[in-house]
């Protein structure tokens, strides 16, 4: 009788199929995988290609006049070839990173292995498993996206370059092309930015701390932590006693943090301007991989001068920015803070601060629009507007004045009087149009500068006063070239007319009499200036803006915090860095008058004006602290003070006027005032037989200062 057939188990049946299936799956994975391996490797440049390709793009930046200021994107060193790398550089870096270099293909089973145990028992991916070999595909080839189907690219790409080349041609081509960290691109460039000279000289410790680089270059970057760029250097000298590539003599007698480090170059205010300015090449010119010259507006010579004028007016413990715009709208020179290793926060165009009086200026654009002119009378007395009630600094209202004495001396309740007159709203409409790009409350404080700006736009908008009133456009790129090929041009805009030109002549006047005999004597340089100034609540903000022989310059100084600062007012030290600035900068520019001529406010010329004691403001010690009037000698220095304002809203504190006395020593800012007037116009100043105004209680002035020597149209 034949003996029964055994019964095979199902599940056994199963796996077996399972195994045959797995098995011919890992065949076909592995022809796939040979099949692809071999049409990358025929893909692959040759080694000469691959030497010779960047791996970025660079730009350099060039000032107005050709000079470098500031390269950026990567920088690559001299190709050393591997004859020439020194010993201890190969050691390292095969130490730190690869120490299965020269036994794996080009991926190592066994260093991914190591990494899927440490992951399992640390609960972070905390080592890597990327071979030299991988890390030079994703460094030539690949992104950094850490994504699956872009690590078996980065496999198939290793395996290939290490069939097409030599262990000795990956690891020279991976020193020559690494990133190090602060755009430097292989190991040359890397020694030359860190210690100062080339790679082939490199010592066993700048080694260690070059190869300790790759692993993250921004936290281990010497320029940006020293001591953490040692602490990993003696990590990689471990290892290389660990792997038996140093001796434990040798790596006892090295010491990282020995090694003497190359001085990192002054990062000088021209970076605020190189981060305003290069990201709007994207929207400039589409060419994301060659080399860029990009030719810029900024004048050396300015921007260090107003580096000066920033470091010696900004008060201690506080910021200050400068915006200078030529008349077609260049950037001639952009401080956004003292110091831009400390902190590159751009003051200049991203901070938001409240500008105080200097805000006035659209208040009157919008009156003289409306058909005001700088000699209509208008009354200076309180004022509830909606149940704010403005008030001057002084205290007391001054009763009948015209326009130009109330901007002069940035008389409060008069510009609220003219804003309610003309419509908030209008005078926002007018902010809008002259550039303000921020969000602007139309409730009455406004006129007094209650709204945030930046400053940036309220240069802007002084330079279009400057200009006519044509707006002016703020831009910091000329033209960009590539390679030779010239592939962007600026075009300046002429064409958009923001007020007629007899309005703009008719607020130079009003700014330049403010230079001349009110808020901002201070920013007086021997030449025609026009301006005004800003102060804020508390002394927390002070600005001074202005225009001369066609350059347009903005001050504003501060804390980041908005803390109070003692004496701080926009008449004294922003305008006095303003003037320190200007006269630099105007020099070898001809003088240019403006369409009007300086005209004395009514109290620098009624000798029996009954409006009181000078402003404390007015004095001020080099500090900026307001001097008491007991203690003003006759040439005292002369500030002008602009702050102070009520609860309300923030805003400048305007100057009295003179006193009724003619007592030299009480009035050193009438006698300045005439040599100044006369110095700029050439005449002998006012006339001293013309008439005096009639007082405030009296009926009809009985003289009117020189109007715009230009037609307007009939009102």
């Amino acid at each position: 009788m034949a003996k029964a057939s055994k019964i095979v188990p199902r599940w056994r049946r199963w796996l077996v199929l399972g195994l045959r299936l797995t098995g011919v799956a890992a065949l076909l994975g592995i022809i796939a995988l040979v099949v692809t391996v071999y049409v990358t490797e025929s893909q692959l440049p040759s080694f000469d290609e691959l030497k010779s390709s960047p791996n970025g793009q660079m730009i350099r930046v060039l000032a107005d006049d050709g000079t470098p200021i500031v390269s950026l994107g990567p920088s690559y060193g001299e190709w050393l070839p591997y004859a020439q790398i020194p010993q201890v550089m190969k050691d390292a870096m095969v130490a730190v990173e690869d120490r299965r270099f020269r036994d794996h293909p080009g991926v190592d089973p066994i260093g991914i292995a190591r990494s899927f145990q440490v992951r399992i028992t640390s609960g972070h991916w905390r080592q890597g498993g990327s071979t030299i070999t991988q890390q030079l595909a994703r460094n030539i080839f690949l992104s950094s996206t850490k994504k699956f189907g872009r690590k078996a690219r980065e496999m198939v790409l290793a395996l290939a370059l290490e069939r097409k080349f030599s262990k000795d041609q990956v690891l020279e081509l991976y020193l020559n092309k690494v990133y190090f960290g602060g755009g430097a691109y292989g190991i040359d460039a890397a020694s030359r930015k860190f210690f100062g000279h080339g790679a082939s000289t490199l010592s066993l410790g700048e080694a260690a701390i070059i190869a300790g680089l790759v692993k993250a270059p921004s936290n281990y970057s010497p320029t940006a932590d020293a001591q953490a760029a040692v602490n990993r250097a003696g990590v990689v000298i471990g290892l290389m006693k660990e792997t038996g590539k140093i001796s434990a003599a040798e790596a006892a007698s090295v010491d990282p943090r020995t090694v003497k480090l190359a001085p990192e170059p002054n990062q000088n205010s021209v970076r605020y301007f190189t981060d305003w300015a290069l990201p709007q090449l994207e929207n400039l010119i589409d060419e994301p991989t060659r080399p860029l010259e990009v030719w810029t507006t900024i004048d050396i010579r300015m921007q260090k001068a107003a580096d000066a004028a920033i470091a010696a007016y900004a008060p201690r413990n506080a910021q200050g920015a400068l915006i200078s715009l030529d008349r077609d709208g260049a950037v001639r020179a952009m401080v956004g803070g003292k110091d831009y290793v400390t902190s590159n926060y751009n003051r200049g165009v991203t901070a938001l601060r409240q500008p105080g009086s200097s805000f006035k200026l659209f208040v009157y654009l919008a009156a003289l629009e409306a058909g005001h002119r700088p000699s209509d009378r208008i009354v200076d007395e309180p004022i509830t507007i909606n149940g704010w009630s403005p008030r001057n600094s002084s205290g007391r209202n001054a009763g009948e004045m015209d326009i130009r004495t109330a901007f002069a001396y940035s008389v409060n309740t008069v510009a609220a009087k003219i804003g309610q007159e003309v419509g908030f709203s209008t005078v926002a409409d007018m902010a809008r149009r002259f550039g303000i790009s921020t969000p602007i409350s139309t409730v009455p404080s406004m006129v007094l500068g209650s709204n945030d700006v930046h400053l940036i736009d309220m240069t802007r908008a002084f330079a279009s006063v400057s200009n006519k009133g044509v707006a002016v456009t703020p831009y910091g790129i000329t033209k960009v070239t590539s390679m030779g090929e010239t592939i962007y041009n600026h075009e300046v805009d002429r064409s958009h007319v923001l007020v007629a030109p007899y309005v703009a002549a008719e607020m130079t006047d009003l700014l330049q009499t403010a230079v001349a005999t009110g808020t901002g004597k201070a920013a007086q340089i021997g030449r025609p200036v026009a301006g005004k100034t800003g102060t804020t609540s508390s002394n927390k903000d002070g600005w001074f803006l202005g225009f001369s022989s066609g350059l347009t310059t903005g001050v504003w100084m501060g804390r980041d915090d908005a803390k109070s600062i003692p004496g701080l007012q926009g008449g004294t030290l922003p305008a006095r860095a303003f003037a320190a600035f200007m006269k630099i900068a105007t020099a070898g520019r001809p003088v240019e008058t403006f369409d009007t001529q300086v005209t004395l406010p009514e109290w620098q010329l009624d000798n029996e004006s009954d409006f009181g004691q000078p402003d404390n403001g007015l004095f001020v010690d080099p500090d900026g602290n307001p001097i008491p009037p007991d203690q003003i000698a006759p040439d005292a220095p002369i500030g002008g003070g602009d702050a102070g304002m009520p609860p309300q809203s923030e805003d400048d504190q305007p100057q009295t006027a003179p006193d009724a006395t003619d007592d030299p020593a009480r009035r050193p800012d009438e006698r300045l005032d005439r040599k100044w007037i006369d110095r700029m116009t050439g005449s002998p100043g006012a006339d001293p037989n013309r008439p005096k105004r009639v007082v405030p209680n009296g009926s009809a002035p009985a003289d009117r200062p020189r109007e715009v020597q230009q037609a307007r149209p009939t009102q």
